[in-house]
């Protein structure tokens, strides 16, 4: 998982705000504040002067001399989904003045596109290459893929993560879960879990069905949790990562 210090730092990009599909904020004058910790993932901060008028109402106290608004749209609003941040000294002294909203109750927008869950890190990459490695994934004793053809994906402070076509799966040992979530860097994935022998894994892997355009090439590839099955690549077991997948429900 990610662990760095938050920093601030302004972005290029024409950040837009809306409330069921109305303008609420709009700025060319965002910052951007990245950090990956128990206070929240990156997002950016608008000046206040960028909010459209009466977008912001109910002022109240928030933490450790914060502010919080109700966003307002027309008849629409959404309670305590605008605030400022609590202590914008040192290094985030330049977030004052500025307000920033919540990613689940209102529509963020990167020039045009909507972005979702939280702004994307600049320094973080994602990468995806194609390669012969021959991956093998096991559960409860059973091989459950076995594939000479995997794309691997790399990204930024997480474990690698090898995509399989659905092909070299044992499918029938998948059932489909009602999990969906959502990632900024790669879009709308769905999941399965797995079931073999007496194991049962609750989504032990995923798929992306319409992944962003940034990231094509792993359209409709499965991929399962390093931390929650043993995957063999060439020949060598791989050790199971720790990170915040690391704990499942399991039947």
């Amino acid at each position: 998982m990610e662990t760095s210090v938050p920093f601030v730092e302004p972005t290029p990009r024409r950040i837009r705000v809306r409330l069921d599909g109305r303008l609420v904020a709009d700025s060319t004058r965002a910052l951007l504040l990245v950090r990956y910790d128990a206070h929240g993932l990156p997002t950016y901060f608008l000046p206040l002067e960028d909010v459209l008028p009466g977008a912001l109402v109910d002022e109240a106290a928030g933490r450790q001399g914060g502010r919080t608004w109700t966003v307002q749209a027309g008849s629409r609003q959404a309670r305590g989904a605008a605030w400022s941040h609590p202590a914008p000294t040192g290094p985030l002294a330049a977030l004052a003045g500025h307000v920033t909203f919540s990613w689940q109750q209102l529509e963020w927008y990167e020039e045009d596109e909507r972005v979702q869950v939280h702004a994307r890190d600049p320094h973080k990459r994602v990468d995806t290459l194609r390669s012969s490695r021959r991956v093998q994934v096991f559960a409860g004793g059973q091989q459950v893929a076995d594939s000479v053809r995997p794309l691997l994906l790399f990204e930024t402070g997480l474990p690698v993560r090898y995509y399989l076509p659905f092909e070299d799966v044992r499918t029938e040992l998948l059932e489909a879960s009602d999990t969906v979530t959502a990632c900024p860097y790669k879009g709308l994935a769905r999941y399965w879990s797995l079931r073999a022998g007496d194991v049962f894994v609750r989504d032990a892997a995923w798929s992306y069905p319409e992944p962003i355009p940034e990231i094509p090439k792993i359209r409709d590839l499965l991929c399962f949790f390093n931390e929650r099955v043993d995957l063999v690549v060439d020949g060598v077991r791989l050790e199971r990562p720790r990170t915040v997948w690391s704990v499942t429900a399991r039947a």
